[in-house]
């Protein structure tokens, strides 16, 4: 009787967990410890940190500017779907970048030799030349030559901006919005004397300058206005171009002439949100790069002809003929296809939303030269770039990185307004006059080597 009741008590008992495993409190928190480590692990280790693991600086959280909810300032922002950055960006410190800036903007002998400008009168604000007179001007080898670039007709400032403008002697950072056409977003991750050290300006029309006293952020009553880090700077477009888009190509190439004094420079379209302080731009992309300029590569395309055919095909400039002309005199002129005979430049193609210069000769040339070609066709950038790039002398230092560095250091939003008919009449657009361009219609009257090779890259499936 006793063993048959000590058999039985030795199959019921059950093993019993540690004690330390049996308290509830216990479990969660040691499961709570390991999802914080994964997470901060991954964080640690994503794409979105790979430009700012090796900048050891706490930017400034403190917001430059608060906007009334009828602003939308962060309405519309667009999306990225890309996971990875292959080729990341590492900053270095910013007390050292500070410095090393300062030094750069303090030594003159960096920044010579200047280039001298063509002075007189014309009736457009460039001067408008012809073809061959443009192509004169691309090989400057004499310090004495003086070369086009704008300013044929008064910029029609004021003088209080005027003298603003000639009095920031080191880093400016550029946009422009007319036609009030997108909104004024303060920049992020600023240092804390990158304020003290780098001037913001912002040039805006007359309409601009209404929709920001509308939503009562400036008095239009005031000779200045200030938003946040952004001086605005109106502009009497009265005089100029009646394309808006050719009015912002001024500030956005001609930003050495604005700015006689300043030594660096980055222009930032209207639909970006800077987020990466611009020191450490200038010093992580063009003044550690030894280079004159730095710029975005394109996201899909690396071909001129690629991107002349999505303007033509999606309407981003009306008059498909006239690019056309354009494409025809730059492959008869030397224009070709990129290969990898053109590296170090990886493409042909930039995304010039954002552009970063050292103000000097190289930089400061295809300033002038791709503004000339603008007036004298289209305000569409992207077309001419790679033309004036390849054709000039002294050549360019580029740095043309990547997609993914691009959407680390800026995010970008959708344009706040929709044409409407009173604003494409406004712009020259006539809609009775535009078509979708075919693949002939680059085609025609063409033997060049860029036409027929692109032609059979294309085929017809782009269209």
């Amino acid at each position: 009787m006793g063993k048959a009741t000590s058999s039985t008590t030795a199959t019921t008992t059950t093993t019993t967990p540690p004690l330390f495993l049996q308290s509830k409190l216990f479990c969660f928190s040691l499961l709570y410890l390991l999802t914080t480590l994964f997470l901060a692990l991954y964080h640690y280790l994503s794409p979105t940190q790979c430009l700012l693991r090796s900048s050891p600086f706490n930017p400034v959280q403190t917001p430059l500017f608060t906007y009334p909810p009828s602003y939308g300032e962060h309405k519309y922002a667009l999306t990225t779907h890309r996971s990875t950055c292959s080729s990341p960006v590492f900053f270095s410190d910013y007390t050292v970048v500070l410095r090393e800036i300062q030094e750069f903007c303090g030594n003159p002998s960096q920044f010579t030799p200047g280039l001298r400008y063509v002075q007189g009168n014309s009736g457009s604000f460039g001067g408008n030349f012809s073809t061959q007179k443009r192509i004169s001007y691309f090989d400057h080898w004499n310090d004495s030559v003086e070369v086009p670039c704008g300013f044929f007709k008064k910029f029609p400032v004021s003088t209080s901006d005027r003298i603003a403008m000639e009095n920031c002697s080191g880093v400016v950072v550029v946009s422009a919005i007319f036609n009030n056409h997108d909104k004024i977003r303060q920049p992020r991750g600023l240092g804390s004397k990158t304020l003290d050290t780098v001037c913001f300006f912002m040039f805006v029309d007359d309409v601009t300058l209404e929709g920001l006293d509308y939503h009562k952020l400036i008095s239009t009553k005031s000779n200045e206005h200030k938003i946040g880090a952004w001086r605005i700077v109106k502009v009497s477009s009265t005089d100029l171009y009646e394309n808006p888009a050719m009015n912002g190509v001024i500030p956005k190439y001609l930003v050495h002439r604005l700015f006689p004094n300043s030594k660096f420079s980055i222009w930032i379209d209207a639909k970006l949100q800077l987020t990466a302080d611009p020191l450490l731009l200038i010093h992580s992309l063009v003044v550690s790069e030894k280079v004159d300029m730095a710029i975005s590569q394109h996201p899909f395309f690396i071909h001129t002809m690629e991107e002349a055919i999505a303007t033509a095909r999606w309407k981003k400039w009306w008059d498909a003929e006239s690019l056309q002309t354009q494409m025809e005199t730059y492959c008869e002129n030397g224009l070709q296809p990129w290969t990898s005979n053109k590296l170090p430049y990886p493409s042909d193609v930039p995304d010039s939303a954002l552009i970063i210069r050292k103000h000097g000769l190289s930089s400061n040339l295809f300033s002038c030269l791709v503004f000339n070609e603008l007036e004298a066709f289209n305000p569409r950038d992207q077309l001419a770039f790679a033309y004036v790039r390849d054709r000039m002398s002294p050549k360019l230092k580029l740095n043309m990185f990547q997609v993914e560095v691009f959407e680390q250091i800026a995010m970008e939003y959708r344009h706040s307004l929709k044409r409407d008919a009173s604003t494409v009449k406004k712009e020259g657009f006539n809609p009775k006059r535009t078509r979708r361009a075919s693949h002939d219609d680059f085609l025609v009257n063409s033997s060049s080597t860029c036409w027929n090779y692109l032609s059979t890259m294309w085929g017809q499936s782009y269209y």
